[in-house]
């Protein structure tokens, strides 16, 4: 199960929800998973904290794989909603879109992919998903 939380910006939860829930299914997470919609000040303090770099990022993934008495939790996904409504403009394309894309992203990481050290797969696969995801995606 992916749970949304959203920090009061005026988004379509359900659908994020939805969409959220198909591309953990499509990549075989395990486990549940919370996706936080946040404020550049938290994003920022948290990028800091965590990865020790003082600034705002689109979004960041914080992988656990805890077993829960409920089940196993896999993690969080953090997206700054600023950051991203900035990228879509620049990008020529929709929020919704933009959010899709930092989505899939911050579930691969939670998936235990890395682009940093895989030589472009994961990458690859976050196209792929998203040209799979992003159909209807206005």
């Amino acid at each position: 199960m992916i749970a949304i939380q959203n920090e009061g910006y005026p988004l379509e939860e359900e659908a994020l929800q939805d969409l959220g829930e198909r591309i953990a299914r499509r990549i075989g997470l395990k486990g549940s998973a919370t996706i936080r919609l946040a404020p550049e000040a938290e994003v920022r303090a948290a990028n800091r904290k965590f990865r020790r770099r003082d600034h705002v990022t689109d979004v960041l993934s914080f992988p656990l794989g805890e077993k829960l008495p409920d089940g196993l939790y896999a993690g969080d996904v953090l997206i700054c909603v600023p950051r991203a409504e900035a990228q879509a403009r620049r990008q020529g394309h929709s929020l919704a879109r933009e959010l899709l894309l930092l989505m899939i992203h911050g579930l691969l990481h939670l998936k235990g992919l890395d682009h940093e050290a895989d030589g472009g797969e994961m990458l690859a696969r976050q196209g792929r998903l998203f040209a799979e995801f992003s159909r209807g995606v206005p």
